[in-house]
């Protein structure tokens, strides 16, 4: 039998405990792999071994997918009707909020994000968005088509069945929400991987689907093998990655272009997709902006997640921190300033300092490449033209940020950025109904909103004939 992880906190922002098993989730039940290998799964505050967890291999993906496509078959599928399903989800949101700020801390323990904002964004977030889709469960339509008088044409939304889903270790909760919710509202099953980094969420959330009172093998999974879910002609939806841009006109009100960009780039620790990571600043602002934003960073307080006060916490592993360090030592070496930061924090752990670099040239990798930390660059431009061409020459189109007071010029160059989403004069604001996804090398499909229901059902058409001739 798998073991049981034990934890208790008794720190400034929490005290309380957990415990759950460290197994595959399979047929409703905690198993053992296999070939009864382990994953060692560590604390990014200490970088000291928290647990270890059940490792997943072919064999037991073959006995996950046997397992979800009789569930499929059987108890979920079209035989669970929109309102059973919608019910559950419900049931699985009640389960959440009961155990809200023990989610917040065991996500907290194994990605390093401060237990305050695991509490009152990740867990809350993940609450709305398994609620919302709950909403949707029992809405699930086609449409009835006009064609003939003699002929009744309808189209019906069907559940594709057995669905892989592999989500990042970055905000490990909010993405098994985000997948899971669409994908049970339209009557699939799962095979769910979460991050080896980050698994113990994922792990505590199958005790709570099975709280809820979902079939069996409704989602199953651990740790399973990327490799077992590549074959030909499948339906795939991918959220890759960014490298945003913040524009700020020289007419934005200035306190909160400060804000939203401290908020754009350091939120999560610079671990988020849509970090607005490249910084434009019109010139007429460029020096007082600068300023005002290395004070507003430098008043970021780096340390341990469970601390009072704090507002970073570590990288999420020695492997990105290592990361991180190579780019900002890469843009050390090609020349660029660091204006702010770029060292690491205390003697263990991953923490690192809020970095601001500028001088940078177009062609440095930190201002082309994704870093996926708390690393920002700065660039002053001239005028509307020069920065959407500047903004636009990437291979990345997540998302999008521009702050002016002219609503006419934030909507034009808004419209004209090539990115999934543009806020205007705000950063990383996400919604349960609203899509989000990327253009170019970001990403196909949509997370969130109604069209994240598309990604997992196939569309029929049905031709009935009523009348007697050909």
């Amino acid at each position: 039998m798998p073991s049981t992880f034990s934890y208790e906190w008794n720190t400034e922002a929490f005290k309380g405990k957990t415990s759950f098993n460290t197994g595959l989730f399979i047929n409703g039940k905690f198993v053992d792999g296999s070939n009864k290998t382990t994953i060692d799964v560590v604390n990014p505050t200490n970088g000291k071994l928290i647990t270890k967890v059940s490792e997943g291999v072919e064999k037991d993906v073959d006995l996950a997918v046997e397992a979800a496509q009789k569930a499929f078959d059987t108890a979920w599928g079209l035989n669970a009707p929109g309102s059973q399903r919608s019910e559950l989800l419900w049931k699985l949101a009640q389960a959440m909020e009961k155990h809200h700020d023990e989610l917040a801390a065991v996500e907290a323990l194994d990605n390093g994000k401060t237990f305050g904002w695991a509490k009152g964004t990740d867990v809350a977030f993940s609450i709305q968005v398994i609620k919302y889709f709950a909403g949707w469960a029992d809405k699930i339509t086609g449409q009835v088509v006009e064609t003939d008088e003699r002929k009744l044409t309808y189209t019906r939304h069907e559940p594709i069945g057995v669905v892989g889903q592999i989500i990042p270790w970055n905000f490990p909760l909010l993405m098994f929400a985000w997948k899971i919710g669409p994908a049970l509202a339209t009557g699939n099953t799962i095979i769910l991987k979460p991050s080896e980094f980050t698994p113990l969420t994922a792990i505590k959330m199958c005790e709570l689907i099975n709280e809820a009172g979902f079939p069996p093998c409704t989602l199953v999974g651990r740790k399973i093998m990327e490799s077992a879910a590549k074959s030909n002609l499948k339906n795939v939806t991918l959220e890759l990655g960014g490298k945003s841009p913040n524009i700020i006109f020289n007419d934005a009100d200035m306190e909160k272009a400060v804000s939203w960009t401290t908020h754009g780039i350091f939120w999560n620790h610079g671990q988020a997709c849509c970090a607005g990571s490249r910084i434009f600043v019109q010139a007429g602002i460029y020096d007082e902006f600068l300023k005002r934003f290395t004070e507003k960073a430098k008043a970021i307080k780096v340390g341990d997640p469970f601390a009072a006060g704090i507002d970073q916490g570590p990288q999420v592993s020695d492997i990105q921190y290592d990361r991180i360090m190579s780019y900002i030592n890469s843009g050390r070496s090609d020349g660029a300033t660091v204006h702010l930061g770029g060292e690491r924090v205390g003697s263990e752990g991953y923490f690192i300092e809020p970095t601001i670099f500028t001088n940078v040239k177009p062609d440095m990798k930190i201002v082309k490449e994704e870093i996926f930390g708390p690393v920002g660059v700065v660039i002053k431009f001239e005028d509307e033209e020069d920065v959407i061409r500047q903004a636009n020459d990437t291979t990345y189109g997540l998302a999008a940020a521009v702050f002016s007071q002219d609503i006419n010029r934030a909507l034009r160059t808004a419209h004209r950025l090539q990115a999934g989403t543009a806020w205007v004069n705000c950063a990383n604001q996400l919604h349960a109904n609203v899509p989000f996804g990327g253009f170019k090398q970001s990403g196909i499909g949509r997370e969130l909103g109604e069209y994240a229901l598309h990604n997992y059902t196939n569309v029929k058409a049905v031709h009935v004939n009523l009348g007697h001739e050909l």
